[in-house]
């Protein structure tokens, strides 16, 4: 049946169906549609040429997203991991990092850097990353690692971590900011490599929505702190609640604010 022959509402259905499923009709059905003198014809017509244009431009975007990953290709890996972390600046909770393995040109729509995406953005990103890795693992350094050995440190175990539990394992590790001391396999550390890489900006993706999911729970314990806004992040508000109540036991009691709050609380006895 030709476009001609459908009534306007089912070629609107046709088309939410394109929407639904993220995909752009082909040239032959946009070249009908164009044909069509209907009114309401030219305006789908309109609005699916603007989405192939803003789909077109996304795959250029994604492609420049890849450049790193096609480098290491074409050096004979196969198998690249992007790793990055979340939650070296907080007060409380622990540090998570995630190492991910995407398949080759991956189409993620929206696909960047976690910190520059909503959190409902983030969210179905996570959901889609997870399905579509080669190979995906989540970890954490927790707050008693963070005291033991420093943030710094406690970051790096958690990315090693990351990296050494992904049931397929890379040939090649790209990492955002820093070299991962102690892990055996060839790797580049990219500065801003979330903005960069593909594989790291899904990375720090997965960290930053996971670790965000942890602080919701720590809320459910320790409401007063206002986890589920701050996320553990010196605001105002959590700097206000530290004075008030004290640390509480996912507080990283070496972090200035928060050794200030004790030396508070101790001169109010």
């Amino acid at each position: 049946m030709s476009i001609s022959e459908l009534k306007l509402h089912d070629l609107k259905k046709l088309v939410s169906e394109f929407y639904n499923n993220n995909e752009i009709p082909d040239n032959a059905f946009l070249q009908e549609m164009a044909k069509d003198n209907r009114i309401g014809v030219r305006k789908l017509y309109e609005q699916l040429l603007a989405r192939k244009q803003e789909y077109e431009n996304e795959k250029m975007r994604l492609s420049r997203l890849y450049a790193y990953e096609r480098k290491c290709k074409l050096t004979g890996y196969q198998l690249i991991a992007g790793v990055d972390e979340a939650g070296r600046g907080p007060l409380a909770g622990p540090v998570v990092a995630a190492a991910v393995i995407l398949p080759e040109q991956a189409y993620l729509p929206g696909l960047k850097d976690s910190k520059k995406l909503s959190a409902i953005k983030r969210e179905s990103l996570f959901v889609k990353i997870k399905g579509i890795a080669i190979s995906w693992s989540v970890q954490i350094a927790s707050v008693k690692e963070i005291l033991q050995f420093n943030i710094y440190k406690a970051s790096l175990l958690a990315m090693r971590r990351a990296v050494c539990t992904l049931k397929i394992q890379p040939d090649f590790v790209l990492v955002d900011g820093v070299k991962i001391a102690g892990l055996n396999k060839p790797q580049l550390p990219l500065v801003k490599g979330d903005t960069l890489s593909a594989s790291i900006a899904a990375a720090s993706i997965l960290a930053k929505v996971t670790r965000d999911h942890l602080m919701m729970e720590y809320h459910k314990m320790y409401p007063q702190y206002g986890f589920d806004q701050n996320k553990g992040y010196p605001t105002a508000e959590h700097k206000k609640a530290l004075t008030e109540y004290g640390p509480c036991l996912i507080h990283r009691a070496d972090f200035k604010p928060v050794k200030e709050s004790y030396v508070i609380m101790k001169n109010n006895k």
